[in-house]
């Protein structure tokens, strides 16, 4: 442990992104078993996609995001900067799906709503990313700062298997090949490797920033799991997808509150 702990913050960070990627590949090869699944146990694992979701936009972005502001004693800072940072991911994810529309982007509207959700995962891992990236470059050198930066990391890697099929299996019942499907679940947690080494080189400034991107990524999870895949899972099975969403609420709750 004493190497690692030598070696300068933005490698750690590296390391520490690279395990919370794996695990999002990890998870978006679930989409490789999904094609021999019954259409209405594919139909629950898309609302469970949307029960993920939308607890991840609570207990990972805003909570973390209301916890850092209220440090700075200001509370009508922490809810402005929270409501206007949500409102923004909202309309961004809404002025994305019409420019999309507009310019005939993935036509088949199933396809669009897919590629909407994989966008607002990936938006999501960004400051995840900036989060593991800011512990590592904030360590004071002695050995509970690195431990607690490390469970951070492996606290975001287990979120991010569900996640990562979160991404995949909706993209595969939507049309996009096994392989497609794959490629694009596992590309929404690179992101994270990014945002990690940014993080652990300009610790003050990302520190500053983080709410904001933490509050705008819950603004465009929350929109595109209820305008789009709860109403598409509604459509083909109300019982299935309904267990689904409080299934996949729970299980992220679940994730967040014992490894928060």
């Amino acid at each position: 442990m004493g190497w690692l702990m030598g070696l300068p913050a933005w490698i750690q960070a590296g390391f520490a992104t690279l395990f919370t990627y794996a695990m999002t590949a990890l998870g978006a090869a679930f989409v490789f078993f999904s094609k021999k699944f019954h259409r209405g146990i594919l139909n629950g694992m898309q609302g469970t996609s949307a029960g993920i979701m939308i607890a991840a936009a609570f207990f990972s972005l805003l909570l973390p995001a209301k916890e850092r502001l209220e440090l700075s004693g200001a509370a009508w800072y922490c809810a402005v900067v929270l409501a206007i940072g949500f409102s923004f991911g909202g309309a961004f994810i809404l002025l994305s799906e019409l420019w999309m529309a507009k310019h005939h982007f993935f036509g088949d509207e199933n396809k669009r709503s897919g590629v909407l959700t994989c966008f607002a995962i990936t938006l999501h891992n960004i400051p995840e990313g900036f989060a593991v990236g800011v512990a590592f470059g904030s360590v004071t050198g002695n050995a509970s700062s690195w431990i607690a930066a490390v469970m951070l990391a492996v606290g975001i890697g287990i979120q991010n298997f569900p996640e990562g099929m979160c991404v995949a299996v909706p993209l595969r019942r939507q049309g996009f090949s096994t392989g497609k499907a794959f490629f694009w679940g596992q590309m929404s947690g690179i992101v994270e490797i990014c945002a990690g080494l940014l993080g652990a080189v300009a610790v003050g400034l990302i520190s500053s920033l983080l709410p904001w991107a933490l509050a705008f990524s819950a603004g465009a999870m929350i929109v595109v799991s209820c305008s789009e895949l709860i109403p598409s899972c509604v459509r083909e099975g109300k019982v299935s997808a309904l267990c689904g969403v409080t299934f996949g609420f729970a299980l992220m709750m679940l994730l967040d509150v014992l490894l928060g």
